[in-house]
């Protein structure tokens, strides 16, 4: 039983991001937000029940009091629960961590996004390298399991930034998630570049950034679990593995996203499937397929026995084809990702799909 709930609350738009969030609102709209998740989590009845991961996500869900959301979900959740709350480094304070700490809280994912204080005031994200390593310290106080977000080719980006690649071994990571930034129509670095104030940099200088983190994180003990995760042995991100390995994900809050039986949800502000935001039914072959082709993404590799035949055959057909070009290694009927293939992965899904 995985539970996602999602705060669409921000103090400002990055430049970059095109996700479903509102900046600029009032404390008393917050306030009934958090209200009516608290609510809906108190009405689901025996859905909710054992909760095996639980992901508060953003926006900034601390823009929020979560005092009453999380006081729904402490009956719910399983005595060995991973409950991760995504931090802005400027959300950081004793005050919220102790609270999320008492509340069953055993997980922090921090948005740094980037270590280049000129960067960071190009994204507006408010705040400078040494604020974040300062809010980050302050939350190993209260948590073991923290890592942070890191964004991999923003305008602007130099080699000057590996002293600070550096001064992350003392951090105590124990997750990273490493993104390559994507040009999203409707953002103000879209504008920019529409108006060439901005230039992104090419295909082949992103991938060369993205192995120098990855090889930077490697030697601090992280291991590359999942096309954009990195982790100390141990320490993966039970929740996204979940949706990963195919279980079912409730969604709640304005922009989440669940995966209940065939039923595809988006913007449930309650368990009601019938009357509460989109739902949809898919196939039961559909349904089957999303559950098995996303294995792929993580280290584990995509089991190709899990399907009959000839379905396994046309799926092992396209899959030779990327073992053949270098970007999967087979073992029996597990095909992994290589070093190269899990930078072009979401291509390789979108064939074999």
């Amino acid at each position: 039983n995985n539970l996602y709930v999602h705060f669409p609350f921000c103090r400002r738009k990055c430049s970059y991001c095109a996700l479903h969030s509102r900046a600029g609102v009032s404390p008393e709209l917050r306030a009934e937000y958090a209200s009516r998740l608290a609510r809906a989590i108190t009405g689901a009845g025996e859905k909710l029940n054992g909760l095996k991961t639980v992901y508060f996500g953003g926006g900034s869900p601390a823009l929020c009091d979560l005092g009453s959301v999380l006081d729904a979900l402490a009956p719910r959740l399983a005595d060995d629960v991973e409950f991760t709350v995504e931090l802005n480094p400027l959300d950081v304070t004793k005050e919220l961590l102790t609270r999320l700490s008492s509340s069953g809280v055993n997980r922090i994912s921090m948005g740094v996004q980037s270590l280049d204080d000129a960067i960071l005031r190009h994204m507006a994200r408010g705040y400078s390298f040494t604020d974040a390593e300062r809010a980050f310290y302050l939350v190993k106080e209260y948590f073991d399991n923290a890592g942070i977000d890191l964004i991999v080719g923003y305008p602007g980006e130099t080699a000057a930034l590996l002293p600070r690649h550096a001064r992350l071994q003392k951090w105590g990571l124990r997750h990273c998630s490493v993104y390559s930034l994507i040009r999203e129509e409707r953002t103000l670095l879209d504008r920019l570049c529409r108006e060439g104030k901005v230039e992104l940099p090419d295909d082949d200088t992103v991938m060369n950034r993205l192995s120098v983190v990855s090889a930077f994180l490697a030697d601090i003990g992280l291991t590359r679990y999942e096309v954009s995760n990195y982790a100390v042995p141990g320490f993966e991100c039970r929740h996204n593995m979940a949706v990963w390995r195919g279980e079912d994900y409730m969604g709640l809050g304005e922009g989440a996203h669940g995966r209940v039986g065939q039923l595809r949800t988006r913007n449930l502000m309650g368990f009601d499937f019938q009357n509460d935001g989109e739902v949809e039914e898919v196939c039961e072959q559909a349904d089957r397929q999303e559950r098995r082709i996303f294995a792929l993404r993580t280290q584990e590799g995509l089991d190709v026995s899990r399907w009959d035949s000839p379905q396994r055959e046309q799926v092992e057909s396209a899959l030779d084809a990327f073992v053949t070009k270098g970007l999967l290694n087979k073992s029996g009927a597990i095909y992994r990702l290589t070093p190269r293939g899990f930078e072009v992965c979401d291509s390789i899904l979108a064939e074999i799909v």
